[in-house]
């Protein structure tokens, strides 16, 4: 009912039929709204404030991408209302709706006529997603005006450091005794990972806008199977773009779950590592800088610890981050990417090969 209501409240095209919930994310609440008639329907989205401390300016962040995105689309030739996102503003001309309970409420058009997926099964499929995120990226590469940093120390493995520090300090559920091996895990790679970030700290790995959820289920296709568009902007932020290269090859090459409980099904599947990269490059090579080539495979290393940490940081502080399932569901996840740190780790060699090799003229 709460979503209905905050349906009145943006300039919807048409009238509302049914408001239905949309999907299982992990942080904000979606809902499809389906209006009467030829009028487009809608994706109208519940934002997680305990999470996104500034809405508005992540709003006014948003706003930012897709007016350059949209720019260079057209520009290219392309349809602008399919191949990027288009926010649809509130009745009194707004980014969002605040109700009465303090919730933020946004909403976008819905592209009709598209396919989404929850996993790259396919080669091809594997391939379109690196140049769907690649394109993202390329067509964001001369944008200079700043964005605000609506997720301070997001993907900074040096301010993680610090929280994971206080977290462990505090151990507010007494759950720090029992995870000597967990812990130990992020501790024994603390050093490289250190050493990766401050040449970004430094410049020497440029800052660039990026995504930062780079999993296939945010990219829609056509009906060709071809990328289209790249949607849930909510963590677009001025980062090094090696972040979604690394975060990308997590989501796409895990054979396993990012929680599977039979750590047997987990490690990482080097044909589709090699596919996405291809797709990826296609389209990112010319603006790339030598380091950051470099680096696009030890990213893929970085992100997965990152997300260790990130998930058995949530666990000891109680699951105050991530939605779970069941009480042991951080955990889990812990080790479950741990296994697919290791299996990269193990694959590296060669996954800096492959890079090479698809540079190659």
């Amino acid at each position: 009912m709460v979503a209905e209501n905050s349906c009145s409240h943006f300039n919807f095209a048409g009238k509302v039929k049914e408001v239905r919930s949309l999907g299982e994310g992990l942080i904000n609440d979606t809902f499809f709204v389906e209006t009467e008639g030829d009028a487009p329907n809608y994706i109208l989205q519940r934002k997680n404030k305990n999470i996104f401390q500034n809405i508005p300016a992540m709003m006014e962040n948003i706003q930012k991408v897709t007016t350059h995105l949209k720019k260079k689309v057209v520009a290219n030739g392309g349809d602008p209302l399919r191949e990027v996102l288009t926010l649809t503003p509130t009745t009194d001309g707004k980014l969002f709706y605040l109700d009465e309970e303090g919730d933020y409420w946004a909403a976008c058009l819905f592209i009709e006529d598209t396919i989404t997926h929850q996993a790259a099964s396919t080669l091809d499929l594997a391939r379109q997603g690196g140049k769907g995120i690649g394109k993202f990226q390329a067509l964001l590469s001369d944008m200079t005006e700043p964005l605000t940093d609506i997720l301070p120390g997001f993907h900074n493995i040096k301010i993680r450091f610090q929280q994971w520090d206080d977290t462990l300090k505090r151990d507010p559920v007494k759950r720090v005794t029992g995870l000597g091996e967990e812990i130990g895990w992020i501790e024994s790679r603390r050093k490289e990972m250190g050493n990766f970030w401050a040449k970004v700290e430094s410049g020497e790995i440029p800052m660039r806008v990026t995504h930062n959820d780079t999993k296939i289920s945010n990219i829609l296709f056509d009906q060709q199977g071809e990328a289209l568009c790249v949607i849930d902007l909510d963590t677009v932020l001025n980062s090094t773009c090696l972040n979604d290269y690394g975060d990308a090859i997590r989501y796409y090459t895990n054979a396993g779950l990012e929680d599977d409980e039979n750590l047997e099904n987990v490690y990482v599947k080097m044909d589709i590592f090699k596919s996405y990269t291809e797709g990826y490059l296609s389209e990112t090579s010319k603006f790339l800088t030598p380091i950051e080539k470099e680096h696009l495979a030890f990213a893929a290393r970085y992100i997965t610890y990152e997300q260790i940490l990130r998930f058995l940081m949530d666990y000891i502080d109680g699951d105050r981050y991530y939605k779970i399932k069941y009480p042991t569901h951080n955990l889990v996840r812990t080790h479950a990417q741990h296994k697919l740190l290791k299996s990269i780790e193990q694959n590296y060699d060669k996954m800096c090969a492959i890079v090479k090799q698809v540079l190659s003229p």
